[in-house]
C-alpha cells in the first residue's frame, strides 16, 4: 500500500481541477486579482498561502475537541494570524522587495475565504494528517491558478518572466519587439486578472460539462 490511499490522494488531486478553490468554488478572487501581475508575486503567495493553510488546518484539527464552539471563529482568526505573521517576518527577512510589492496582501490572508472555509468545512471534522493533505490540496489548486494568471499576465504585459526578458527588449527592438510588437498594458491591470479567470474558467467547464451541473 502506497503512503496516500485513494481517498487521501483525492484531497490533493480534486482542488487542482474538479473542485478547484478558484475556478470551481469561487474563492481567493481578491488576490488572484491584486497580485499576479508579476508571476514571482503569484509564487510567493501560493507559497504564503500553503504554509498557513497545511499548518493551520493541523492546528484546527489538533484543537477541534477542545475549541468551544461560541468561540471556535475567534480561535480560527488567532491561528491564522499567528501563521500570517511569522510568513509576513520571513518574507521581510529574506526578500524585503518582495514583501513590499506583496504589501498588504500577505496580510490580507488573515480573510481568504479559502483558509477560513477549509478550517470550518473540513480541519473542525477530521484528523490532522487528513486535515494536512486537504490543506496542501487546497492551496495547490489555488497556487496554481495564481501562477497561471502571473506567467500571461507577466508575458503579455511586460514581455518577462520571473523578470527574465522573454520576448525581447522593448528599447534596443530585438526579439519580437523589432517586427512591431507592442505590450499590452492592459494585462497589467486588475480587470484583466479577472478576464483571464473568466477564461480559465470557461476552459474548465467546457472540458467537463458535469461541473456546470454540479456547481
Amino acid at each position: 500500500m502506497g503512503l496516500l490511499s485513494k481517498k487521501d490522494s483525492k484531497l490533493i488531486l480534486d482542488p487542482l481541477a474538479d473542485n478547484n478553490p478558484i475556478t470551481i468554488q469561487v474563492l481567493g478572487i481578491c488576490s488572484a486579482l491584486a497580485i499576479t501581475a508579476e508571476l514571482k508575486a503569484a509564487i510567493v503567495m501560493a507559497i504564503s498561502v500553503m504554509a498557513v493553510l497545511a499548518i493551520g488546518n493541523v492546528a484546527i484539527s489538533l484543537l477541534r475537541n477542545i475549541i468551544p464552539s461560541k468561540i471556535r471563529i475567534i480561535v480560527q482568526l488567532v491561528v491564522v494570524a499567528a501563521l500570517v505573521i511569522i510568513v509576513d517576518l520571513i518574507l521581510k527577512a529574506y526578500s524585503y522587495q518582495l514583501s513590499k510589492t506583496l504589501s498588504v496582501f500577505v496580510g490580507l490572508i488573515i480573510t481568504n475565504c479559502i483558509i477560513m472555509g477549509r478550517f470550518e468545512a473540513f480541519a473542525l471534522a477530521n484528523g490532522p494528517w487528513r486535515s494536512f493533505l486537504d490543506g496542501i490540496g487546497n492551496a495547490a489548486g489555488y497556487g496554481l491558478i495564481l501562477v497561471i494568471v502571473g506567467f500571461f499576465r507577466e508575458l503579455l504585459g511586460s514581455g518577462t518572466l520571473l523578470g527574465f526578458k522573454i520576448l525581447g527588449d522593448p528599447i534596443e527592438k530585438t526579439g519580437l519587439y523589432a517586427i512591431g510588437y507592442e505590450n499590452n498594458g492592459f494585462m497589467l491591470l486588475s480587470p484583466m486578472a479577472l478576464i483571464v479567470v473568466g477564461i480559465i474558467i470557461w476552459v474548465q467547464r467546457s472540458r467537463n460539462k458535469a461541473l456546470i451541473e454540479d456547481h
